[in-house]
């Protein structure tokens, strides 16, 4: 099998549907925004995923929905303008602002 390739037959568009739903649900704008906190591949980030993985993914996504939530309502949009804010900010002014608070900051 080549580097990157699927290892099953692709998800259905009714399991993309309901992943990509989920996904909003739980705040992310789509794969690629979701990448790392849920720790897909790059084909997957893509939106290519085969049954199986659907499968998987709907279940955890599913159960994290079960999960209590960590906010109040009042507060959840807020706190999405917070992230939204910091996802625009050049890395150079969240770094400033990071070592004003006394945080150490490393470049990647």
């Amino acid at each position: 099998m080549a580097f990157g390739q699927q290892s099953g037959p692709p998800a259905s568009q009714r399991q993309v549907q309901e992943l990509t739903q989920l996904l909003q649900d739980a705040g992310h704008e789509g794969f690629r925004e979701a990448r790392h906190p849920l720790g897909l591949t790059q084909r997957q980030a893509a939106g290519r995923f085969t049954r199986d993985e659907a499968d998987d993914l709907i279940a955890r996504l599913q159960a994290s929905d079960d999960a209590p939530p960590l906010l109040d309502a009042v507060e959840s949009p807020r706190l999405e303008a917070a992230q939204k804010v910091l996802r625009v900010m050049a890395a150079e002014q969240l770094a400033f602002e990071l070592e004003r608070r006394g945080w150490t900051v490393i470049p990647p």
